[in-house]
Formats: C-alpha cells, structure tokens, sequence
C-alpha cells in the first residue's frame, strides 16, 4: 500500500499596491483618428514623432492606434476595475496631449466622488443620545 500523497498549499498571493509594490491601474490606451482632418493634425504628429518613445517609458500599458473617418481624435484610457475614460484631443497641441495622457496614466479609473456636500452618516447612535429641549431640566433660578 502506498503513502496518500501529501499536497502543499499554493504560495501565492494577489498583487496589490502598497509600500512593497506598485501596480499601475491603467492597462490599454487607444488613440482613435482621422488622417485626413485638420483637427487630427496634432494627434499626427505626437504619433508619428512622440508615440514610440512614450510607448518605451512605459511598458505596462498596451497602445493601440485606430483610424477614425470623419471623427475627432480621441484617446480612451481602459483600467483594472473594468472602467474607462475618453478624453478629446481635437483642441490640444502636442505639449497639451502629452499632459492629458499623463493625466490618464495617474488616474486610477475610479469614478470621481465630491468631497463638498458629503454628509457625515454614523453607524452607531450618539453616547449621550439626541439632545431635545423638551426633555432638559429647567434651570432654578
């Protein structure tokens, strides 16, 4: 009779971000054109000049170039938590793209939430409960 065969447990852990490692939130850029508009000849240029050494700082992000007829130029950011973001480009100057696709590079996909008008909700009711003027002694004068 042979031994049962003993199974190890899988050392393995999911990655996740914190003071050990970095994961970049973006996965896909997609840059979408015209060739033959002149509100795309700015997104021309950065593609033609400036795409391959961004694509080179940063390989964790994969590129795609898609032609686009008769459309603004465009670029869409495509994130870990399955969101995106689409970000025109038909205004910008080459310096002007570069921002926004740094700008989509730092973002973190989420959806963005106000920080004014959030209100303070407790789970747990106040220590000395709800103050009510009805129920206060009256003072002795």
């Amino acid at each position: 009779m042979q031994p049962a065969p003993l199974f190890r447990a899988r050392l393995s852990s999911a990655p996740a971000n914190g003071h050990v490692a970095f994961i970049p939130q973006i996965r896909k850029l997609v840059f979408e054109y015209c060739n033959d508009w002149p509100s795309s000849a700015n997104t021309r240029t950065f593609l033609q000049r400036d795409l391959i050494p961004f694509a080179r700082n940063n390989p964790h992000v994969e590129i795609v170039v898609k032609q686009r007829n008769r459309k603004e130029p465009i670029v869409r950011g495509f994130y870990v938590n399955g969101r995106d973001k689409v970000i025109a480009l038909n205004k910008l100057e080459v310096t002007g793209i570069h921002k926004k696709l740094e700008l989509l590079l730092d973002a973190s996909g989420l959806k963005i939430k106000p920080l004014k008008r959030r209100t303070v909700e407790s789970t747990t009711e106040a220590a000395r409960g709800i103050w009510s003027g009805l129920h206060a002694e009256r003072p002795q004068l």
